[in-house]
């Protein structure tokens, strides 16, 4: 498909239009840095306490209690996974990839953290550790670990190839939702929402600007660390696509497991640290 911008009559003072400088959204100068030592000095005594397997094309929920880390771990092959997060005790408060994409980055590493929705708006995990750190930005402008893409879904399936495929993210993660929760599938599929995805390297064509996918770097022994900054339930989905450098949502591409292991820090540094809590804001809306 050839996309064209209408590029037609524009307007003598089109240059000074585009030559305007670019601001940074938010300023985060009141956020705390990441503390690499606290997360350091926690991790030091942490005893591995559970260990989830995902199998290929399909999903599998997990819970971190508050002030534990879990890592998400490449196992038998390069393979991509879809990561949805919500408040253990309350599913309305989730993950939200667009504030967390406009605080951070298209891609996120070491040291962002993983905001949750209004009204809440606290860090729900934070990123401690990525094997993957190493890649940054390649020559067609990809990164790893994006919060831009949403999830391969049965929908846009249907609606571009004319066919039902039942083992995209988006239904794996509301399967794994409706086991955890003891609910109908139709009750989880409104809870399920934009993914953080793990592993995956993508990022937009120069040209034309198109959300595009190429094969990950990610191997077995790799993984993704978050330390949890509040109780949380987790589900992942290990994507169809495998390492995503070929295509979305079929039986053909070579899949592969991911593990979900989650650890608990020494006692001592349990008892001395507390959770963020739910965003103060004390206003009406103007009401």
């Amino acid at each position: 498909m050839n996309i064209q911008q209408d590029t037609s009559n524009p307007p003598p003072n089109a240059q000074n239009r585009r030559s305007a400088e670019p601001v940074i959204c938010y300023e985060l100068d009141c956020l705390p840095d990441f503390d690499a030592d606290f997360y350091d000095r926690a991790r030091s005594g942490m005893q591995e306490i559970d260990r989830i397997t995902v199998p290929p094309r399909d999903a599998a929920s997990f819970t971190v209690p508050a002030g534990h880390f879990f890592r998400i771990i490449s196992v038998d092959g390069p393979q991509v996974g879809d990561l949805n997060l919500w408040n253990a005790h309350d599913l309305t408060e989730r993950f939200f990839s667009g504030k967390t994409r406009q605080l951070h980055a298209s891609h996120v590493t070491t040291g962002d953290r993983l905001w949750s929705t209004l009204p809440g708006l606290r860090p729900m995990a934070t990123i401690t550790h990525d094997t993957l750190g190493w890649y940054g930005w390649d020559e067609d402008g990809a990164g790893v670990h994006d919060v831009i893409g949403t999830r391969c879904d049965p929908y846009t399936n249907f609606m571009l190839k004319g066919v039902d495929y039942n083992y995209c993210c988006h239904s794996n993660l509301t399967r794994a939702l409706a086991k955890a929760k003891s609910i109908t599938v139709d009750a989880a599929e409104p809870n399920i929402h934009d993914v953080l995805n793990v592993f995956m390297c993508t990022g937009f064509t120069r040209d034309t600007h198109q959300y595009f996918m190429k094969a990950s770097p990610v191997r077995p022994g790799d993984y993704l660390e978050f330390f949890a900054e509040i109780d949380l339930l987790g589900a992942l989905s290990a994507c169809p696509g495998g390492d995503c450098g070929s295509s979305h949502s079929d039986d053909n591409t070579p899949c592969y497991p991911l593990s979900v292991e989650i650890f608990k820090p020494a006692e001592a540094f349990l008892a001395d640290w507390s959770g963020p809590v739910r965003n103060t804001y004390g206003g009406n809306h103007g009401a």
